[in-house]
């Protein structure tokens, strides 16, 4: 079983930068592929950015329109997004997820392991 814990997150200016981060550990990260969510009240996750662990290989290559990018760090057993030019249209809760295998899912319901979230919020 994969255990996934979110840190960063927080309150920003619009313009500005944050980067999140996921620590995975349990199983052999290498199984995994991990991806990024968001949700804001009253509405469904959304699909961010997905990443294989073995290769680094993710989809799509960029996000929002290239102001987010996902990477991983072996050594630490992390996978981050870092998360520039930011609206207050990315206000939202974010939420890493691990899915058993190499395909890259942008469906949450493939995913089997969650973080608990990490609120953003960027103000004008």
């Amino acid at each position: 079983q994969v255990q996934l814990v979110q840190s960063g997150g927080g309150l920003v200016q619009s313009g500005g930068s944050l980067r999140l981060s996921c620590a995975a550990s349990g199983r052999t990260p290498g199984d995994y592929v991990i991806g990024w969510f968001r949700q804001t009240p009253g509405k469904e996750r959304t699909f961010g950015q997905a990443i294989r662990w073995s290769d680094g290989l993710s989809y799509p290559e960029d996000s929002v329109g290239g102001r987010f990018t996902i990477s991983r760090d072996n050594a630490k057993n992390t996978v981050d997004l870092q998360m520039d030019r930011l609206t207050p249209e990315d206000t939202a809760v974010y939420y890493c997820a691990a899915a058993d295998g190499k395909i890259l899912w942008k469906f949450d319901n493939k995913y089997d392991y969650w973080g608990q979230g990490t609120q953003v919020t960027v103000y004008a």
